[in-house]
């Protein structure tokens, strides 16, 4: 037990203000305590899962320009440092193949920052230096409003938190949105994925055409099933790495990866959601061989170097954009309030946006504005970007994956 989760737990008064209920302790919600911390800020964060380390999630992110600066803001100096010294440069294009190698197109980048991360080893960096007030294992069940006006989060093993504010960062499943917005609709996007990796050692670099160490790479094969490519290479070994520049940060010594992924519509599958949830990673490893015969030689040997561990199945979903709400202690960031299709890639981003412009308004409360007038600012500014970026997903996986539309009404 730490002090600051047992001190509000107890319901103890006269602590700084506004102390902040952060509910998920994933990439955006411990960006945000990070942030807070900085600015000297209270908080505590509850996380369902007994550890990081407790279900797969995926593996390599794409940091842009909003990722990287709200990063810079949040951590300190030296993990900033970290990050970037465990953070790949991929080459800032984007070529398109189809199932038999042949390019169709290659799309220029944007110009700006582009680095491939391995998401553990950035939730470990961000968890570091603010773990004592992490509590894991704590499933959040509802909400109420406390007799100070202030709110309360109720746990499932019947413990509460008292705070100023509640922040949901509980992902896409989010049980403070159903509470919240229940109006607020997450849709299925008709497609179904399996992440896996492939370790990066000399046999293994030899599968993947030089083109393909880019930013991400899709193969487009019938009936838009594809293959998604992005490499995950750290400049040095996080260990020695966080040695050198932040010798508490304690990191995986994780190797040189790509990550590949296999999507399809979920009606080209011949299995179902939950015998997909079932199966083991030599099975899907298996069952995707299959399904792909008729591609490339080159294309299948990648897939038959997926790790079986590291293989697991996803549905994707994208949340419906919805007008503004009345604002109140109560409030959302990353896939809680706009989750997306990754076919635009910058759903991590937006919720580390989310995290800095949140930090920064709840900054100005502790300095004596209206702490829902600060609330309301930063979601007059998130849901703008953040539901532009959902239709923006939304648009090109429709357009390049067979993602279904997203729904206007």
């Amino acid at each position: 037990m730490f002090l600051s989760l047992s001190r509000y737990e107890e319901g103890t008064v006269g602590m700084p203000y506004p102390h902040v209920i952060i509910v998920g302790a994933g990439l955006g919600g411990l960006c945000l305590a990070q942030g807070l911390r900085r600015r000297g800020i209270d908080f505590c964060v509850y996380e369902r899962d007994a550890s990081l380390i407790s279900r797969g999630q995926g593996y390599r992110i794409h940091i842009d320009t909003h990722g990287d600066d709200s990063l810079r803001d949040a951590l300190p100096p030296e993990l900033y440092q970290l990050f970037r010294a465990t953070a790949g440069v991929p080459l800032s294009r984007t070529p398109v193949f189809d199932e038999q190698l042949r390019q169709l197109a290659e799309l220029e980048g944007d110009g700006g920052t582009h680095l491939a991360v391995d998401r553990l080893t950035l939730r470990q960096i961000l968890l570091t230096g603010v773990a004592d007030a992490v509590a894991f294992g704590k499933r959040f069940t509802h909400y109420r409003v406390g007799t100070d006006g202030g709110a309360v989060a109720c746990f499932d093993d019947g413990t509460e938190a008292r705070g100023d504010v509640i922040v949901a960062a509980d992902g896409v499943n989010s049980p403070v949105r159903r509470q919240y917005l229940p109006h607020a609709r997450v849709v299925d996007t008709g497609l179904r994925q399996l992440y896996g990796k492939v370790p990066l050692t000399k046999e293994t670099r030899a599968l993947f055409p030089p083109e393909m160490f880019a930013v991400f790479t899709p193969v487009i094969g019938p009936a838009k099933q594809f293959i998604g490519v992005a490499p995950v290479e750290f400049p040095e070994p996080p260990r020695l790495a966080a040695r050198r520049l932040a010798p508490t940060a304690a990191l995986n010594d994780t190797a040189d990866y790509m990550t590949v992924s296999f999507g399809s519509r979920r009606e080209l599958l011949p299995f179902g959601d939950a015998q997909l949830q079932a199966m083991s990673g030599a099975e899907l490893r298996s069952a995707t061989l299959r399904l792909m015969e008729a591609w490339h030689p080159d294309v299948r040997r990648i897939i038959e170097h997926w790790l079986p561990e590291s293989v697991f199945p996803l549905a994707l979903r994208t949340s419906v954009p919805i007008p503004a709400w009345r604002p109140t202690r109560i409030t959302l960031l990353g896939d809680a309030v706009h989750a997306m299709s990754p076919a635009g890639g910058i759903g991590a981003n937006t919720a580390l946006r989310d995290a800095g412009i949140l930090a920064a308004a709840l900054e100005q409360a502790a300095d004596g504005r209206p702490l829902v007038e600060t609330i309301a600012a930063y979601e007059s500014a998130m849901t703008g970007y953040g539901f532009d970026a959902v239709r923006l997903s939304a648009d090109n996986g429709q357009r390049m994956l067979g993602q279904d539309p997203l729904p206007t009404s």
